[in-house]
C-alpha cells in the first residue's frame, strides 16, 4: 500500500514513460525506504506512543527496541494497512502521500542511489566495485556496520551505516568524491 500510494503519485507528477521507469523505481524506492519509514513515524511520535503503551515494568532494553528503524518502518507499515482496511484506498493513498510528502520531495531533489552511481562510473572504464562488510559491532537491535568499496581487490574507499545497504551507500558516497567533482552526486 506504501509503495503503491507513492507510486501512483509520482507516475503522472514525473510522466514516467518519458522519464523512465528505472528512475521512477529509484524514487520510489528512496521515498518508502527504511530511513523514510523511521522519519516519518518519528515525526508522528510513534515509538513514544510504543513506550507509552507498553506494559509496566517493561525492560529499558526491550522499550529501546521501539526506535530501531526496522521496529518503526514496521509500525508505519502495519498502520497504513490497518487505515486501508479500514479507509480504502483513496483516503489512505492521500493520506500516505501527505505523510510522506517530506520523503518523496527529498527522494526527487537529491536522490541517494550512490552506489548505482559508482558502478556506472566504474563500468566506463570496465571495472567492476565490490563491496566487503569489515566489521560489525553494537546489539542486534542497533547494530553498525563497516563497508569497504573494493575495485580489482583495492580498497577504494570505507562507509558505515546502520545496515549493510547503508554502509554500502556510504562507501559508494565516499568513492565517488574521491574520484572527483564531477562525479560525486548521484545520478
Amino acid at each position: 500500500m506504501l509503495a503503491l500510494s507513492v507510486t501512483a503519485h509520482l507516475y503522472p507528477r514525473l510522466e514516467a514513460e518519458s522519464y523512465g521507469a528505472g528512475r521512477l523505481t529509484k524514487i520510489r524506492a528512496q521515498a518508502v525506504s527504511g530511513p523514510a519509514c523511521r522519519a516519518v513515524a518519528e515525526e508522528l511520535g510513534v515509538a513514544e506512543k510504543l513506550r507509552a503503551a507498553a506494559p509496566a515494568g517493561t525492560p529499558a532494553a526491550a522499550t529501546a527496541v521501539v526506535e530501531t528503524e526496522r521496529v518503526l518502518a514496521s509500525v508505519i507499515e502495519a498502520v497504513i494497512g490497518a487505515c486501508y482496511l479500514s479507509a480504502g484506498f483513496e483516503r489512505t493513498s492521500a493520506a500516505v502521500v501527505e505523510a510522506f510528502a517530506e520523503q518523496i520531495e527529498e527522494a526527487l531533489e537529491r536522490p541517494v542511489d550512490f552506489k548505482s552511481a559508482l558502478q556506472e562510473r566504474l563500468a566506463q572504464g570496465g571495472e567492476v566495485v565490490l563491496y566487503e562488510v569489515t566489521e560489525q559491532s553494537g546489539p542486534p537491535h542497533d547494530r553498525t556496520f563497516a563497508v569497504v568499496a573494493m575495485v580489482a581487490g583495492a580498497p577504494l574507499a570505507d562507509g558505515s551505516g546502520r545496515s549493510k545497504k547503508l554502509a554500502e551507500q556510504d562507501a559508494a558516497r565516499r568513492a565517488l568524491a574521491s574520484l572527483g567533482p564531477a562525479h560525486s552526486a548521484a545520478q
